[in-house]
């Protein structure tokens, strides 16, 4: 009950001192005058809720147990999450978050008027944590996007979407920060915001007070988790920047510059003859790397790219992921007490290594898979691994694997590159796949089984690969 008590004394205590402010106001009229009046005008959220809300929906994806990962497994998935999407456009294009879907087995849309439709994916980016969905139908509400590159702290924002499954949940706050860099996210500049968010509300609308999408919610700080006072949302225009390649081109792609960066302290500033600490200070130049060519070093700092300030190291992993790759940019860089300027040519992050590497095209597992580049393994922290570039129907995509997964292990082999696995998958059926798989294959009756081992986002998890029966005989025989 103590909580309870206070609120009253504080509320007896509100009592007491307006009084006495009236009598002091009326006793003293210049005090009035003195004090400056605030006029506080609160944006009508009612209002866009109504006028946007519509274009909102509600995604909920469902999942087959692994062991019911079969041909037919797809209707006996079972509800396992829910998120939020924004459409975007009046023909079925919904924005969400890559983490929403992420080895979803069927989607399904639900719209503000109680309709439900599936959905598939166009395509993802776990780099930036932004998918897109298509539902078939016409002349859906749309959302209204806004320009976040216009947002400043302190404005009011409003999300919408369906925590812990409550759908169409509206909550209020303002923006606390710009240009937040996350562990593990440092290519998204995210916004910061005191608007309660919690599971459920991930892939949904930040709206700013004039009703246009801002932001799509993603994460949230909290060591409970749930909601406590640090939300983050993905800026719309690099949500948008990244949907208009997946639509154009299937994929999208980020810059890549080869190098490390620290955060420079007061101290560290003085010793490189820096009043303030600001830029990025460079830790590591990778061989051959976009950096490497142009000429930066160890121990020089970035100050600018282009005409826009490097403040902190934050500040360098957005810009350059936002880099067309091939394109030039202008880098200012404080070296040996000298500021000079410094050309480079923006690298491809996730490009093969080997300029013109083929990608292959592996039928009997129904993969277009390609090797990482070294800048890739370096952000993932891995040493191997293949790229999912494209799935069609077939065993791996009856596993549940996606477009953007990486393959580290197939059996009891440590997968190092496209070409490896296209010469693994040839030999499956021929004696080799019962070493693969240990004999996983044997006496099941339907054809072999082994375990992969699949890296999406932040998660690795083994999946079983099953080669029907009828391919594995044919492979034999021949």
């Amino acid at each position: 009950m103590q909580p309870l008590r206070f609120a009253c004394a504080l509320f007896s205590f509100a009592l007491l001192c307006g009084a006495g402010a009236r009598a002091e106001t009326a006793a003293t009229p210049r005090a009035e005058a003195a004090m400056p009046a605030l006029s506080v005008a609160l944006p009508d959220f009612a209002a866009l809720v109504r006028s946007q809300g519509a274009a909102v929906v509600n995604i909920h994806v469902f999942r087959a147990r692994p062991a019911d990962k079969a041909p037919a497994a797809a209707s006996a998935a079972r509800e396992s999450g829910v998120g939020s999407g924004i459409v975007v456009a009046a023909n079925g294009i919904i924005l969400t978050n890559s983490h929403v879907v992420q080895g979803a087995d069927k989607l399904r849309v639900r719209f503000v008027d109680k309709r439900e439709l599936p959905a598939r994916v166009l395509g993802v980016d776990p780099l930036t944590d932004v998918a897109v969905l298509k539902v078939e139908a016409d002349n859906l509400p749309t959302a209204t996007l806004g320009d976040s590159s216009k947002l400043v702290v302190g404005q009011w924002v409003l999300a919408i979407g369906a925590p812990l499954g409550l759908e169409r949940t509206a909550t209020q706050g303002i923006i606390s920060a710009l240009g937040r860099s996350l562990p593990n996210d440092s290519y998204v500049p995210f916004i910061q915001t005191d608007v309660p968010i919690n599971p459920g509300n991930s892939g949904g609308p930040l709206f700013d007070a004039r009703g246009r999408v801002v932001g799509i919610n993603s994460q949230i700080v909290s060591h409970t988790g749930g909601y406590m006072g640090l939300s983050f949302a993905i800026p719309i225009n690099t949500a948008v920047a990244v949907a208009h390649q997946i639509l154009e081109h299937g994929r999208a792609t980020h810059g890549w510059l080869g190098v490390s960066a620290q955060e420079l302290s007061q101290d560290l500033a003085h010793a490189f003859g820096l009043e303030l600490p600001r830029g990025a200070l460079l830790t590591e130049i990778r061989r051959g790397g976009p950096g490497d060519k142009a000429g930066l070093r160890e121990g020089d700092i970035v100050l600018a790219l282009d005409d826009e300030a490097i403040v902190d190291s934050a500040d360098l992993p957005p810009l350059i992921g936002a880099s067309k790759p091939g394109g030039e940019r202008l880098l200012t860089v404080l070296r040996e007490g000298k500021v000079g300027r410094i050309k480079v040519v923006i690298g491809e992050l996730g490009s093969a290594d080997r300029p013109g590497s083929p990608r292959r095209q592996i039928a009997r597992l129904g993969i277009l898979v390609s090797d990482l580049n070294d800048a890739s393994k370096q952000v993932l922290g891995i040493h191997g691994g293949v790229l999912v570039e494209e799935i069609a129907p077939g065993p791996a995509a009856e596993a549940g694997i996606q477009a953007g997964d990486i393959l580290l292990k197939l059996g009891r082999h440590t997968l190092e590159n496209a070409a490896q696995l296209h010469d693994l998958a040839a030999g499956l059926g021929n004696g080799l796949g019962n070493g693969l798989g240990n004999g996983l294959g044997n006496g099941l009756g339907n054809g072999l089984t082994l375990p992969i081992l699949v890296k999406r986002q932040d998660n690795l998890s083994f999946v079983p690969l099953i080669l029907p029966a009828s391919d594995a005989t044919a492979n034999k025989a021949k």
